[in-house]
């Protein structure tokens, strides 16, 4: 239930929490554990893909879609700016998983009686972890079975049971969002569903097409190991994607259900990140989805459902090598460095803190739970976001508010990282009064107290929390 925790407007309970979790059981709280969780999240993404893409394809052609579904995914691996999206932290990309296995459900079994039970708890499972999937997947659902069963001028049995099924889910998630509220569980702060004032669409507009591209790594960036080559290719990709787009509208009639929904669904994705208050210029994940969805797409217009000859063999061969490039270049692809680069930690920081016997902190948000997890818990350091006169604020977003409590815990140092404007040594001296020391570590400031600073962190109003 995770009694006690405020998460952000996503709480991927129903997935990425799961297999964040399992990672940890085997490897312990540490990195390891993250990049395991990340790559499984991603493995599975991409297992999904392959598995619509090759549907109803016939032998080498179903390696050949292999290849290209698998080329697309691999394509944002190779521009830095892009990894967090792919390989970073729960961040909307596990949730496309709720979105292909719907699609892939509907697609191979249309007319069989477990399909809509399992539908709805799947569409269910993914608004409980992703309020996306109610935005995207249930509505793309819907309006293509209405369309479909208008177009056949009578109530089509499978099309209406989907679209009934995609239905439910909703007030189901609902339900079980209260029953798991009434039992104690976590809150949550509302997602971002407000619209953008119109005069806002055409720089929406502008932020939109750069997240598109950055998706598919149709973006130049210093660095990048293929560096224009690169770009290139992911521009290839987008191109291939908008292909199969383009190839679904136009031959909407005999189009899958599945290619009709996914076609749906990356409209809905984009539209729902262009007209809302959602585009910054680095929000790119929050329209993950929609590089899956179009590698499905694009795997499906490029390859044909069967191959023969000669062409077989070219095809097949050359699917494969655009699989394997951007897979071997993105190997080569460097760790980050600069602000928020919490490598070396491990040999400066965390070993200071502990020869000094200080294990319970305060610091910035993006410091705090990084620093923490690679001490395996033995160093915990909690977010604090602002100042209200002498108090620190908690900051309402993936946070336990039981970690804040002076008669549990005693916090009685603060972290700081050179460079870092969210929270400075200005900051904590006029909320917290001056040191007893300062010890300047590595890139790190380490301002110690006598007294719990426990007293002095307060939490804002849950106004905003559900």
């Amino acid at each position: 239930m995770l009694h006690g925790w405020i998460l952000s407007d996503a709480s991927f309970y129903t997935f990425d929490q799961p297999v964040i979790a399992f990672s940890e059981l085997l490897f312990g709280l540490d990195n390891l554990a993250s990049h395991v969780a990340s790559a499984l999240c991603y493995g599975i993404v991409a297992v999904s893909t392959v598995a619509l893409a090759m549907t109803n394809s016939r032998g080498p052609a179903r390696l050949a879609r292999c290849g290209a579904a698998i080329a697309m995914l691999a394509v944002p691996l190779l521009v830095l700016a892009n990894v967090r999206i792919a390989l970073g932290p729960p961040d909307h990309m596990g949730t496309a998983v709720f979105l292909l296995v719907s699609f892939l459900l509907i697609d191979r079994a249309p007319g069989k009686r477990y399909m809509a039970p399992l539908l709805c708890l799947a569409l269910c499972a993914g608004q409980l972890g992703d309020v996306t999937v109610r935005y995207v997947a249930v509505p793309a659902i819907i309006l293509v079975c209405s369309y479909r069963v208008l177009a056949a001028r009578t109530i089509r049995i499978a099309d209406t049971v989907i679209a009934l099924a995609a239905i439910v889910s909703v007030p189901l998630e609902y339900l079980v969002r209260a029953a798991m509220l009434h039992f104690g569980s976590f809150l949550m702060v509302p997602p971002t569903t407000q619209l953008a004032p119109l005069r806002q669409w055409p720089h929406n507009a502008t932020l939109t097409l750069h997240a598109v591209r950055q998706l598919f790594g149709a973006v130049v960036t210093p660095g990048d190991p293929l560096g224009l080559a690169g770009t290139v290719f992911g521009s290839i990709c987008m191109f291939a994607a908008l292909a199969g787009l383009v190839k679904v509208i136009v031959t909407w009639r005999s189009a899958s259900r599945a290619e009709q929904f996914l076609c749906v669904a990356i409209v809905a994705n984009i539209a729902a990140y262009q007209f809302t208050t959602i585009p910054r210029i680095f929000s790119a994940y929050e329209m993950s989805a929609v590089l899956p969805c179009g590698a499905v797409l694009a795997s499906r217009a490029v390859v044909p459902a069967t191959l023969s000859g000669l062409r077989r063999a070219r095809i097949a061969a050359a699917a494969v090598v655009a699989a394997l490039l951007p897979l071997a270049a993105a190997a080569t692809v460097p760790p980050a460095t600069g602000f928020g680069n919490t490598t070396g930690l491990g040999t400066t920081l965390i070993p200071w803190l502990e020869a000094h016997h200080l294990s319970y902190g305060l610091a910035s948000y993006w410091n705090s739970s990084a620093i923490t997890m690679q001490a395996g818990n033995k160093v915990a350091l909690r977010t604090i976001q602002g100042f209200r006169g002498h108090d620190a604020l908690i900051r309402n977003w993936e946070t336990d508010i039981f970690w804040y409590d002076p008669s549990r815990y005693d916090a009685s140092f603060v972290v700081l990282e050179r460079g870092d404007p969210s929270l400075t040594a200005a900051q904590v001296t006029r909320a917290f009064g001056r040191p007893i020391s300062v010890h300047d570590v590595a890139n790190w400031v380490i301002m110690i107290y006598d007294r719990n600073l426990l007293k002095q962190v307060m939490q804002p109003r849950l106004k905003s929390v559900q």
